[in-house]
This record gives C-alpha cells, structure tokens and sequence, in this order.
C-alpha cells in the first residue's frame, strides 16, 4: 500500500482475471472532537480543576489546570469556548456534592436523633445534660 502526504492512500489490487485495479482510500476527517478541560491527559480522571487563571482578551483565557488524580499540570491560554465548558462542568459538579452533603447531613441527623430517642428510652438523660 502506497501513502501519499494527501490523506490518501492507493492499493493495486490484481483481480481474479487478471486485471488489476487500484483502490483509493481516503483518511478519515482530521478534525477531532474540541479537548474537555475537565478529562486529564495523562490519566483520563474527569476531576482537572483549574488552581490559577486570569482573563487575557474577551475570548481568551490563561489557566493552570491540575490533576488531582495524578498530580499532572499544564499552563495554558484556552478559547472562552473550552472555558465556558470546563465552568459549566465544575458547577455540575458544586451541584453534585451540595446534593450528597444535603444527604449525608440529613442520614448523620437522623442517626443522632435515634441515638437520643434510644437514651431517652433508656433513661439516659438527665436534667444536668442541657
């Protein structure tokens, strides 16, 4: 098979008959998905977060971002765009564990009041406790 700088690539196949044929096929779109600021290079952990950043133009910004995960760090400029995204991804995130420490507040103050029922019950609390 024969490469060509061109995104192509030409393959003379020789058919049953005798004749021959070339194939030409062509390179899948270069174009690749926008990077995720939010997914680690290094380690694909979803946690990057950004630890400095300063705006440098209406639609560009200068960010440090960090792995928790494995400690990789990368300085950079990046488009308002891939911003934008890694903003809206960290307040998904706020959202998420405001929810889990409404729970666990709510399983922890469940479990104190059977505690006191249970030492109520029990007789276990006394006037000089309060």
């Amino acid at each position: 098979m024969t490469e060509n700088p061109d995104s192509h690539s030409v393959r003379r196949i020789v058919l049953p008959s005798g004749r021959s044929i070339e194939v030409i096929r062509f390179a899948e779109s270069d174009v690749a998905e926008p990077r995720r600021l939010h997914i680690c290079p290094a380690c694909a952990c979803e946690l990057v977060q950004p630890i400095d950043w300063g705006e440098v133009s209406d639609e560009r910004w200068e960010l440090t971002l960090e792995c928790p995960n494995c400690s990789w760090t990368e300085d950079g400029f990046y488009e308002r765009e891939l911003v934008d995204d890694l903003e809206e991804h960290l307040d998904d995130g706020l959202v998420d564990m405001l929810c889990d420490l409404q729970r666990l507040t709510q399983a922890n103050m469940a479990e104190e009041v059977d505690c006191f029922s249970a030492a109520l019950q029990a007789d276990l609390i006394l006037p000089e406790d309060f």
